[in-house]
């Protein structure tokens, strides 16, 4: 990476927006080159406070960073590159969040940037400016806040009860089957296909493989062992485990454990440290 200095920071959102945001952030970069993966994750609404970049998609796609930029849940890493020092401010959004921005359409955005301004017309850059004013990371959250409260305004649309459901049973076991689901649920797997595609932009089946492999990294990462975590038996095999992982974070359990990309490390340590303030689907993976 060059000359670097990487620092993120992350803050819980909160009691009145814990079923929006998964949790606010910011990082910050000094150094001449910047090109790290990021893990397939939720959706984020970005402000690019300082320098741009670009995205480097998993589908082959690329996009530049927009002054905000709405990024939709990703299936598999993403390059992120710049060459510039960077500043960015942002916050996750659980998929009830990401449905409530952006409605029953939400699953046709995986994979894609979005420029935010285009949404929501200047009024999303005036907050950018407010943001770039700000004195220190905790005034950036008071005012992500309040501007995620006027964007989540239409709240009542988002889906709380299925995807509460959802989120449960993905952190409920090691390996969750897709036919507790639907017993839970009362809906055939057909019409949970449908839904959890159309919400999270992935079948049941591979949700599960996303968030399995996203629970191993973040314990492997930190030398924790996977039968603590109900993970052991999630995988069929070493080799098994070593290609999920790879698939969903870009990285093998070895290069987990090393430290090897600083931008997965910070983030890592940045979620698992809100833990019991945010869903341990956030914390824990």
């Amino acid at each position: 990476m060059g000359r670097t200095m990487l620092d993120v920071r992350y803050e819980a959102p909160g009691e009145r927006l814990a079923k929006l945001v998964s949790s606010f952030y910011r990082l910050d970069f000094a150094g001449d080159h910047f090109s790290e993966l990021e893990r397939a994750d939720r959706a984020q609404f970005r402000f690019q406070l300082k320098g741009h970049g670009e995205y480097h998609f998993a589908n082959g796609t690329m996009s530049t960073t927009f002054p905000v930029t709405i990024i939709g849940p990703t299936t598999a890493p993403v390059l992120a590159k710049s060459d510039c020092p960077l500043s960015i401010f942002g916050w996750g959004m659980p998929t009830a969040g990401w449905v409530a921005l952006m409605g029953n359409n939400a699953g046709a955005y995986m994979d894609k940037a979005l420029d935010a301004q285009h949404i929501f017309g200047d009024w999303i850059l005036e907050v950018r400016d407010e943001l770039i004013a700000a004195s220190d990371f905790s005034e950036q959250v008071e005012l992500g806040c309040l501007a995620a409260e006027n964007i989540f305004r239409h709240k009542s649309t988002a889906p709380f009860d299925f995807t509460s459901m959802v989120d449960a049973w993905l952190i409920s076991d090691g390996d969750p089957s897709v036919e507790s689901l639907s017993a839970q649920s009362g809906l055939s797997q057909r019409q949970l296909e449908r839904m959890t595609k159309r919400y999270y932009g992935l079948p049941p089946k591979k949700l599960a493989r996303k968030y399995r492999a996203l629970r191993a990294a973040q314990s492997l990462a930190h030398g924790d062992s996977l039968d603590e975590t109900g993970l052991a038996l999630a995988f069929y095999d070493q080799s098994h485990l070593i290609r999920e992982v790879k698939q969903f974070t870009g990285l093998t359990p070895g290069q987990l454990r090393s430290g090897q990309s600083k931008l997965t490390r910070a983030t890592m340590d940045g979620r698992r440290s809100l833990g019991g303030k945010v869903s341990p689907l956030v914390s824990d993976s």
